[in-house]
């Protein structure tokens, strides 16, 4: 058990670390930040611990925030510090104070993971506000497309936004979401989703017992985009209607460095924000979310030296900046005292890994943050060996196999609850592990789409089937479940969560070959859907079932052709809305639309407001086409009324601005 939960380690210091103290003593040196207090919100502040430990470590630090009298915030959990002339020095922890001014107090937490020897320091910084009068404050942040706004306090049971507007270009306001008043501090607020180069009015807006009182106005202008970023640019295919709105778009980064920030434009392509990290790899934006907030999966060194793809889920506001951070190595370590025995570092399994044996390599295409209480469900690519001839291997090897993992974690984004599907792979109503992937798909080291693979190489079978490739979760209030797209079994799980009391059973699979029957009304010669993407039910849960269908199964045709999966050889990718009828075990089409091309991966899809429907094909030869479309009554298809075309995508959202994001 000692050797499971070291993934800093390969083998063979795996070895030498079990002849080390049970114990050892873990001591603070120092914990200083690069700026004296006090300093102003928006400042950044660059946070350093170092350690000393009597054990062979590695020490690993966490780092909480909190203002003084309340309860310390996770932002950094333990992640492994650099050792150097016998002191560890912790990964930096750079912290941007932007919603409110006082003083607050710093905590650092050290833990020798081999020893279990923990200990913690915590310093006092005050941070000043940016308005000290009755007059509000606009200031640059480090994003030029970006300002932070600062107002006077207003009275608690009051509610204030801010409303900002081009001046002189006829342009409509936008406006922030709603923030409840804090008397005894000042209003902060990043405005976000302005051109560049363009002067702003911007001014609060106060809501007390139904009336709105407005601030006085003052003027921010934006900066200019750097010009060392590359951002993607965007063709009007179908030029917009009388809609308005911004699209927020996340170019395709797997599998190698980005060269695209992601960024919000407007409906003709015109930029109004960006993000990329630094370095700029393997950013995958999951969510906008309603507090103008949004989740993100980065690459980035964590606990296993030999693998850095996605190994971060990051919390960031629109600046930027980093408000919460997790990585994959403490989650093993959260895991594994839950019990999770298939949560092992990969780096800590003999190789060549023995039959049983399985390890977590990195997040996976989502993150939601709609589960109650205000906790967040995360996907995480893993791998497990079994034995030969699993899923029809003739290598007389054992064959190393990629699954997935769910994991739920709390507001300090602690795990509370998993779903491991291996644990449900012996067959109905449970998964099936010799059920192959539909279309045979496989995964090697290095290969594009595919994550770093710790346990393959010698002695193990060459091929490595990519088994179930989740790409979606939806949590689905009505029921308090989860569902779970699966692509590469062209199905869509739903999970007995129950508000983290499931079983974490498989309750249904609909698609080819699931448990439901498709009410083909419409006489399509392939009703199902295939390789999906963005599964969600709309209108709070109440449907209808909204999908990309990438349509992988029904263009290439699987290895063995079933009655219920016929594989045509033909068509587009398609965007999908279906009811589903639990009650009868059927689904009816509401939309099935054909795009005008073919997908082979990624994608979005969502209802808008207006009762249009919003769908990213996304990898489309190396390009990627925003699509809206109007439906028409009394068939399954609809019209486009917004084609805008770019470099080749992830995921895509329609959105009146970025504080007011879709609910699905």
């Amino acid at each position: 058990m000692k050797a499971s939960i070291h993934g800093l380690f390969h083998l063979a210091a795996l070895v030498a670390l079990l002849g080390a103290p049970a114990y050892g003593t873990v001591q603070i040196v120092s914990l200083t930040p690069s700026l004296v207090s006090p300093q102003l919100l928006g400042t950044s502040i660059a946070w350093t611990a170092t350690a000393t430990d009597s054990a062979s470590g590695p020490l690993t630090f966490q780092f909480n925030v909190g203002l003084s009298g309340q309860s310390l915030a996770l932002v950094q959990d333990f992640n492994v510090g650099h050792l150097k002339s016998g002191v560890w020095t912790s990964p930096p922890f750079v912290w941007v104070p932007t919603t409110a001014e006082g003083s607050y107090q710093i905590q650092v937490v050290i833990k020798d993971f081999s020893s279990g020897e923990t200990t913690s320091q915590t310093a006092s910084y005050t941070i000043n506000p940016l308005v000290t009068g009755t007059t509000p404050v606009a200031v640059a942040t480090a994003n030029p497309l970006v300002a932070l706004f600062g107002a006077p306090s207003c009275a608690a049971g009051s509610l204030m936004r801010v409303q900002f507007q081009p001046r002189g270009q006829g342009l409509p306001p936008s406006d922030t979401n709603y923030v409840d008043c804090n008397p005894s501090a000042t209003m902060n607020f990043e405005i976000a989703g302005m051109y560049p180069s363009t002067t702003y009015t911007m001014f609060s807006q106060t809501v007390t017992g139904g009336k709105t009182t407005s601030g006085p106005p003052i003027t921010f202008t934006t900066g200019p985009p750097p010009s060392n970023i590359s951002f993607p640019p965007f063709q009007t295919n179908v030029p917009p209607g009388r809609g308005s709105g911004l699209l927020l778009f996340n170019p395709v980064t797997f599998g190698g460095e980005s060269t695209d920030a992601s960024v919000a434009v407007d409906l003709s392509g015109k930029l109004l924000w960006y993000y990329i990290p630094q370095p700029a790899k393997d950013i995958v934006l999951t969510r906008p979310l309603p507090n103008a907030t949004l989740y993100t999966l980065q690459s980035g060194k964590a606990w296993d030296p030999a693998n850095s793809h996605l190994q971060f889920l990051r919390q960031i506001d629109l600046a930027g900046n980093i408000i919460k951070e997790t990585n994959i190595g403490v989650i093993e370590q959260e895991l594994l005292a839950l019990g999770a025995t298939d949560a092992q570092p990969c780096a800590a399994i003999a190789k060549p890994a023995p039959v049983g044996s399985a390890c977590l390599d990195g997040f996976n295409h989502d993150a939601i943050d709609t589960l109650p209480n205000g906790d967040t469900a995360a996907l995480i690519v893993m791998e497990k060996i079994w034995p030969p001839g699993t899923q029809g291997d003739t290598s007389g090897l054992p064959v190393d196999i990629l699954g997935d993992m769910i994991v739920v974690l709390d507001t300090n984004w602690q795990v509370v609850w998993y779903f491991e599907s291996f644990q449900h792979a012996g067959g109905p109503p449970q998964l099936d592990i010799n059920r192959a992937p539909v279309l045979g798909n496989t995964c090697k080291s290095g290969q594009r789409g595919c994550p770093p693979l710790g346990l393959a190489g010698t002695g193990i079978a060459t091929k490595v089937p990519d088994w179930l490739h989740g790409n979606s979760l939806y949590y689905w209030p009505q029921d308090s479940d989860i569902l779970w797209s699966i692509r590469n079994q062209d199905w869509i799980a739903k999970l007995d969560y129950n508000n983290g009391t499931g079983t974490g059973n498989v309750l249904w699979l609909l698609g080819p070959c699931g448990d439901f029957t498709f009410n083909n009304i419409y006489n399509d010669p392939w009703p199902w859907n295939s390789a999906q993407h963005d599964v969600g039910m709309e209108n709070a849960g109440a449907g209808p079932l909204t999908i990309f269908d990438n349509g992988d199964t029904r263009v290439s045709a699987p290895r063995k052709s079933t009655a219920c999966m016929p594989g045509l050889g033909m068509g587009d990718s398609r965007g999908m809305a279906l009811t589903v009828d639990e009650s009868t075990m059927q689904v009816t089409p509401v939309l099935s639309v054909d795009l005008g091309v073919y997908s082979s991966s990624s994608g979005s899809a969502q209802l808008l407001p207006n009762g249009n429907y919003f769908f990213l094909a996304a990898q489309v030869k190396g390009r990627s086409y925003s699509i809206e479309i109007l439906p028409t009554p009394g068939t399954d298809t609809g019209t486009q009324v917004l084609n805008l075309e770019s470099v080749s995508g992830y995921r895509a959202w329609r959105m009146p601005d970025l504080y007011h994001p879709p609910i699905t």
